[in-house]
């Protein structure tokens, strides 16, 4: 894997169609929904299509998007992070997402502060 950048206990990594399994738990967890809204992905083919559109192009055109966070203990992925353009906005902007399972335990602090030290 190409990793983006290493904290202590995460890692980075720009996204692949792969990855659309977590997506779609992702997309549909509670504080998603809650705080980012219903995006209506529920299939691989919906989750590849979301990436394809969203991470993946913005890696292209802009150089850089929201990438996979994983926990460098068990390689397991666990959220998102990164600098989006987002229509409206002058400057780029930082996002975040984290499954509901990984709350409290500091891991959005950590990646936030080492993507803008990067």
């Amino acid at each position: 894997m190409n990793y983006l950048l290493e904290t202590d206990r995460l890692r980075l990594r720009e996204f692949d169609l792969i990855d659309s399994d977590f997506i779609i738990d992702l997309v549909n967890s509670e504080g998603w929904l809650k705080y980012i809204g219903d995006r209506h992905i529920h299939t691989i083919p919906q989750a590849m299509n979301y990436l394809q559109n969203g991470p993946l192009k913005s890696y292209q055109l802009n150089g850089y998007g929201l990438s996979l966070v994983e926990r460098k203990a068990d390689g397991r992925a666990i959220g998102m992070c990164g600098i989006l353009k987002r229509e409206g906005l002058d400057v780029p902007d930082l996002g975040f997402a984290f499954l509901p399972e990984v709350a409290g335990q500091g891991y959005a602090l950590e990646i936030v502060k080492a993507t803008l030290e990067y």
